[in-house]
Order: C-alpha cells, then structure tokens, then sequence
C-alpha cells in the first residue's frame, strides 16, 4: 500500500445564492465565483416554462408531507400529500378457509393440475377483503393572481443541495420570486412570495383530490417531454376533474384556512380517519376573507404561506390522533418565526443529508441546457452530467419521503394526486419496496432506512396472524402486497398475490442495510425479524415430489405466468434464492448475538436442502424448477424474478460462479432491456453487477430518456411510479462501486464514456466509507474509513490487494499502489 502526502481536497455542493456558504478544500482556500456556478448548477432542474401537468411539477417533501410546485405565473398550484392518509381503517384480512385448502391446492400442483389449484386458490386461500388500501392525497391549493401579465423573463428551478423550488419572473408591471420548501425542522410547507417591483395580490383557495380513475395495471402509454417551440398558456387554470374537500372554514383565529375532512373508505372498509389541513399566511400587505370562504392577499410585498397537514393515525391499530390541534401547532410555531429562520433551519437540516455524498462524472455543452430538453436528448448523446443530476435526484428523492419517524416511501414516495392511484399506490414486496431502498445505505442516506425497519416489524406482528390462520405455521409471513395498516395476506388473485416471500425479502433487505452499518443495536432490533420469517419457512417448506430439494408450495414467479397458463406453481427460483439468503444471515445474525443453537442448526439444515438453480435446456437460468422458460407466453416480462442471486443477492457473481453468471446473462438477453421504468432500472443493475459497464450504460440511457423519465424527472413506469427513480440510482452505484463477496469492487462497470470521475462519501459493506477518484479509466486516489484496524480486500480488474485501517480508521492510496497491485487470484 502507497500512503499519499498529498492533501486530501474535499468538493462540497453549492448552496443557493440567497442561503451561500464558503465552499473550501484542506487547504482552507475558498471555491471561485465560477467554480460555485458550475457546482450549484450540477444539483439543479431548471425550466424556461411553468407545468402544464402533474408530470412536469417540482416534488418537495419532508419525509411526512408532500408538495408538487407547478411554477405557473396566473394560478400557482400546489398539490399536497400527507403519508398517512391512506383508505379504510384497521382491518384484517386473513382468511380461515386457506388452511383446510392448503394440502389440497398442494396436491394439485404436484399433480400438474395447474388450473384446477388456481380456482381452489382463488375461492378459498385470498385475502378478505380481495384488496388492500389506498394512498391518498390531501388536494390542491390554488392562488389567483390578480392582473396576472405574460413575463418578458421566466425561470423555474429545483435545486437539490437547498430542496427549494424557486420561480422567478418579471413582466412590464411586476417582478416576482416564489420560494416553497417542506420543512422536516418545523413540519410545514411554507411558500414564500417576494415582489422587487409591484405587489403581490392572489386569492387562495382548497380543492380536493382528483376522483377520476387512474389507467389500468395494463397501461402501456408513455412518456412525453416539452420541447421549447411549443407554446405557453401562462395564465393556465384548473378546474374540471376536482371535487371540493368533505370540510372548509376559515377559521376565526389570525385568519388562517382550516380543512378537515375524512379518508375515503377501502375496498369493504369504511374510512377510519380524519384529517386536517391549515394554512396561515405571514404577510405585510393585507389579509381578508372572502364571502366563498377564501383568503385574498393583497397590497403585499412580501407573504408567506404556512402549511400544516395531519390525521388522525397514531399506528396501524390506533386512530384516535387529534389532527386539527396539531395542525394548529405546527402552523402557530411556525408564524413565530422570521421566514429567513425557516429557510435557514430547513436548509441546514436538508444538507446534513444530502452533502454527505458528491458525484463528478464529467460535463458536456448539453449540461447548460434546461433538464427537460436535456432528457429529450438523453437517448441520443452522451450527457454524463444528466446522469450524475439523476443519481443526485435519487438521493434527494428519498430524503424527501423516507425520514426517521415517517411512513417508508411508497411506490409514488409521497407525491400522488388522486385518490385512486396506480396500484393504490401502496407497498408492492415483490420487487417495488425493496428497490426504493436499493440506493439508501451505499448513497450514504443509510438513516433514510428507518421507516423501513419499523414498517417490517409492524407487518411481522400481523403477519404472525396470518401465518397462524393461514397456513397453521409459526413465524410470519407477508405477500406481495401491504398497505398503513400492515395487512399480510394475499390479495388481487393467485395468479398475483399467492406468492409468501415478501416479508422473507423485506428481511434480506433489512440486513444488507445492518451490512453496510455494522450497528450493533440495529442488528438486536433485525434479528427477531430474521428468526420470525425463517420459522414460517421451516413451518411451511415441503420436499419437491421429484426428490430435488425443499421447495415453496403454492407460490409463483412474481407475477410471470408459465405455459400452463397459470401463474401457480412450487419452488420457483426466485424463492429458493430469497430464502437462501433468508436462512445463511439469519444464521449469521443469530450465532452473533448468542441465539438459540438448535434452531440455528434447523435453519441451516434447511438452507442445505433447498433446491438449487438449475440451467436450461436453451442454457439460460431456470426461471421455475421445470424448464418452462422457452414456452412462457411473455418472453419479455418486465419482472426478472430468477435474476435475484446475481442482484440484489450476489449468489450469483463473476467470481465464484462464472457458470451461473453466463445462463443468467442468457436469460437477460432472452428477456430484452425495454422494460417500465423500474424494470429497465433492475437491468442497470444486473448489467452493472455482471461487470458489463457498456452494456449498463446504454440500459441507463433509455432510462433517462424521454419515454421512462417525466419532464420533472421522476419515473415513467408508466404511469408515475418512484422505484425506477431508486433503481437507477442504485445502478449508478454499482457501476463505481461493488462490495460483495468479502471485498470492494472498485469500477467494475465502468462505462467508456465515464473514463474519468470521482466519488466522495460512499457507503459499502464492513461500516466503510469510500473516496475514489479515477482518470483513463483508472483509479488514481482512493481514501478509505472505517473502524481502526480493519482489513479490507479491493479488487480491481481482477486484481486483489489488501489494505488495513490505520489507528484513526484511515487508509489513503494513490494510482502507484494500483499499477503494482497482485496478479489475479493473489491476496
């Protein structure tokens, strides 16, 4: 190892002008004026136009509350979520007729009477109700703006270091700034309206949510993008769609806007909550309350609005929360203080998440562009810097809708606009959750896990009744599918919902975030999780009729159908490979912390006798134990169930099982790279885990462009689903940098087109922090932090080296120590 004397320089993100802070290395020097543009303008989206739909609005979030900006000049329109605002109330959906169907459903498989299970299955081992919950959102406010003008001047921009939304325009009698944020310190949305020149006259008003049903699961539209020559309603307005809210007041006390109401009701569920929403305006001008019940600002310079928004959900069993007095708090404290405190506040507490971590990859001319043009181009030129703002965005999209203490980011975070989302909006287990956390532990934003964990032991607790009702097993248990109340049981239909490893999945992803932290008491909280859905297996799992090992029964390949024209099956790959994972860290975790060693045994006996993978006659990877895969009517399916062990597991790897590897990459090819938003994202990945840094980068090219990313871009599915958001960061990701396997893979995917970068603040696996800089391709300084005394294995090109921690958790190398690294296969 060659320890460098050089000084170590630490590149920091620009805050926004208005909030700047110096920008210095070790050397103590200040960045220069240009410098600070260029960073500042490496974490922005910027617009020359106002949104003309929901697709183009800017998402801000404090982990709770949620807001989409529209940026237009005649009607500002803010769209707002709370997280718990979900249908229907405690409920249990557990079926008691599954457990007298479960042998027979059983024997039906084994005896390949596919369809006659599906039917069984279907009348008598589904959920009850057949669906869960829905997300729901709180509605829109709109401000009117009085003798509103066509600007001469337009910007609209979100910038991701500061989590502010800025609008700024000027025309012949009025120059305005708008400034909206969602503060995690002071639980508001707050937006600020400032005029240089004129005044500032708007009517306020509430709207409810959009009632009109959302496209189907089978919705096959796509993504489209503004391009400059198109022209500009700016004096757009809304109405048509939109219902009034259940409840408005305006409330006697400082004016402020009160709006209370209840959650929809579910599926056979009546709602079992209430809701509020108060706006209190901070303003020098004048405030007055109209005849219909509005707020009109007028004569005003400045005004800021203060929104606070609650239920009445205490936790999933309890609803018997207070919303309109703790709305009223939120909203009082927060006029107490001076609007440049709020900012500083909010800001301050944004940054000490999202500055841990910086990513340069390089910038072409295309980076001056406004970020809906630049995705318009993205399939069709190398733009590294997009890429880099997308992985950034990532970053910044879970800090806004996964806070310790909040709901964990559902399948739109927190951002939805009606009150029939696509697929409720909810938790999907099979594959959607897990990816939202993908990125949160090696993006250094491992804290973002936490409503995570705690949703994973409050589904363990029902989910424990279901497996007692359901299947007459020990343990716990979760589908494909959970929603704020936690229910366990399998909803939508076999061919769906009869899949028992979501709450096993749940379990290994929790675990890979004990492995990049390495936190002792996380690990005490993680272990009954582990033990809990390894028991339901060891409850649950039967011998496969041809004697090839223990298998799941009934289960299926999420959500693939096979050529028997059912879903419905025993021992599909993907669940061997989940529950191998299962069963080796529940081991692991168990002989850590001293648990019980008889059962420790029994889990390990069990993770022995699964049935392993298998290669098919085609020499792809198995994607059921037959070798169904040539004859699966959807050759292209957007899940890649089978391709588990490669990613997220690493089962399946370049290393150890170049065999495996080679029948998996047959079978991504065999599956094609156009998929939704999130299953091109789940091919970045395993592209970029296969080592195939070109190929992932082409795969990441169709994901930014203009038919899988919005103009504000989040994810086309379509429609709008977070997860692709997720997984692409987490792509990114592991084409730097893997750690796997014991060791820490440094560019293993490394694109052509990314020869040279750095990264600074990365998390792997050990409780270890990574700086990398590389040029040519190459790495040339590398900075390494963890626990004193650690000894670490890097790998790189198929060259090993071993470097150990010094006293202070330290360990620093420069390009020489690469270029005299061991041969392959030498420690």
């Amino acid at each position: 190892m060659t320890l460098s004397r050089r000084p170590v320089f630490t590149r920091r993100s620009m805050l926004a002008a208005a909030a700047a802070l110096p920008l210095a290395g070790a050397s103590g020097l200040t960045a220069s004026a240009p410098r600070r543009a260029q960073e500042r303008a490496d974490h922005l989206l910027w617009y020359r136009r106002p949104a003309t739909r929901w697709e183009e609005a800017l998402p801000l979030g404090n982990g709770r509350l949620g807001a989409m900006v529209f940026g237009r000049v005649g009607q500002e329109r803010l769209q707002l979520n709370e997280d718990t605002l979900w249908a229907g109330a405690p409920y249990t959906p557990d079926n008691p007729e599954a457990l007298a169907a479960l042998p027979e459903v059983r024997r039906l498989l084994d005896e390949g009477r596919y369809k006659e299970a599906t039917d069984l299955a279907s009348a008598r081992m589904m959920a009850r109700p057949l669906w869960q919950m829905a997300y729901g959102s709180l509605g829109d406010l709109l401000l009117d703006f009085d003798g509103a003008e066509a600007p001469r001047t337009y910007h609209r921009e979100l910038d991701l270091d500061t989590a502010i939304a800025t609008l700024r325009h000027e025309s012949a009698s009025v120059s305005m700034r708008r400034e909206a944020f969602v503060s995690a310190p002071d639980q508001v949305v707050v937006l600020n309206l400032q005029a240089a020149r004129g005044r500032i006259a708007f009517e306020l008003a509430c709207r409810g949510p959009r009632k009109a049903t959302y496209a189907s699961p089978d919705y096959q539209g796509s993504a489209t993008v503004l391009v400059a020559d198109q022209p500009v309603d700016w004096m757009q307005r809304e109405e048509a769609g939109f219902e009034q809210p259940d409840h408005v007041k305006v409330a006697d006390d400082q004016g402020a806007l009160l709006v209370t109401g209840r959650n929809e009701a579910g599926p056979d569920t009546a709602p079992g909550l209430t809701y509020a929403m108060r706006v209190r305006v901070v303003t020098d001008g004048r405030v007055e309350v109209t005849p219909e019940g509005r707020l009109r600002v007028s004569g005003a310079r400045n005004a800021t609005l203060l929104i606070a928004a609650a239920t009445s959900y205490v936790n999933f069993r309890d609803t018997s929360g207070d919303p309109v007095a703790k709305v009223r708090r939120h909203t009082e404290a927060a006029a107490a203080r001076p609007y440049a405190a709020l900012r500083r506040d909010h800001v301050r507490d944004h940054q000490s998440l999202y500055r841990r971590f910086t990513l340069d990859l390089g910038r072409t001319s295309a980076a001056g562009r406004p970020t809906d043009e630049r995705i318009a181009a993205a399939e069709k030129s190398d733009d590294p810097a997009l890429a880099a703002l997308y992985l950034q965005y990532g970053r910044y999209l879970l800090i806004a809708s996964s806070r310790p203490g909040t709901q964990a980011a559902n399948l739109q975070g927190i951002w939805n606009e009606g009150v029939n989302p696509p697929w409720g909006s909810k938790y999907t287990i099979n594959i959607n959750t897990e990816m939202n956390y993908w990125p949160a532990d090696a993006a250094a934003l491992g804290d973002c896990v936490e409503p995570l964990l705690r949703m994973v032991e409050e589904l363990a607790v029902t989910g424990a009744q279901t497996a007692r009702t359901m299947y007459g097993a020990r343990g716990w248990v979760a589908h494909h599918n959970t929603d704020l109340w936690r229910a366990a049981a399998p909803i939508d239909g076999p061919l769906w919902g009869l899949w028992p490893c979501g709450g096993a999945w749940l379990s290994n992803t929790l675990w890979d975030h004990w492995d990049h932290q390495r936190d002792a008491a996380l690990l005490k909280r993680l272990y009954p999780l582990l033990e809990g859905a390894s028991q339901f297996f060891l409850d649950t799992l039967v011998k496969d009729k041809e004697g090839r090992g223990l298998v799941t029964s009934p289960s299926i390949s999420p959500e693939n159908w096979h050529p028997h024209g059912s879903s419905l099956c025993a021992g599909p790959a993907m669940d061997r490979q989940i529950l191998r994972d299962l069963f080796d860290r529940t081991v692991h975790a168990g002989r850590l912390l001293g648990a019980n060693a008889g059962f420790l045994d029994r889990v390990a006996a069990a993770r022995s006798a699964l049935a392993p993978d298998r290669i098919g006659r085609q020499g792809q990877l198995q994607e059921w134990l037959e070798d169904w895969d040539a004859g699966a009517p959807d050759q292209q399916h957007r899940h890649v169930s089978h391709l588990y062990a490669v990613y997220p597991s690493s089962q399946i790897n370049p290393r150890d099982t170049p065999e495996l590897l080679n029948a998996a990459k047959t079978s991504l090819r065999q599956r094609g790279d156009l998929a939704t938003g999130w299953g091109t994202a789940w091919r970045l990945c395993l592209w970029a885990r296969m080592g195939e840094g070109d190929h992932a980068h082409q795969v990441l090219k169709t994901l930014l462009g203009p038919q899988r990313t919005y103009p504000n871009m989040l994810d086309a599915h379509p429609p709008f689903q977070i997860d692709g958001n997720f997984g692409g960061t987490a792509g990114m990701l592991e084409m730097l940098v893997q750690s796997w396997g014991g060791e820490v893979h440094l560019l293993p995917a490394l694109p052509q087109a990314w020869s040279q970068g750095a990264v600074r603040g990365m998390r792997v696996r050990g409780g270890l922090d990574l700086d990398i800089e590389w040029r040519d391709s190459r790495p040339v300084r590398l900075s390494l932090r963890g626990p004193a005394g650690t000894k670490i294995l890097l790998r790189h090109e198929g060259r090993r080296m071993t470097v150990m921690l010094d006293h202070r958790g330290r360990a620093t190398l420069d390009g020489g120590a690469f270029s005299r690294q061991s041969p392959p296969g030498i420690g």
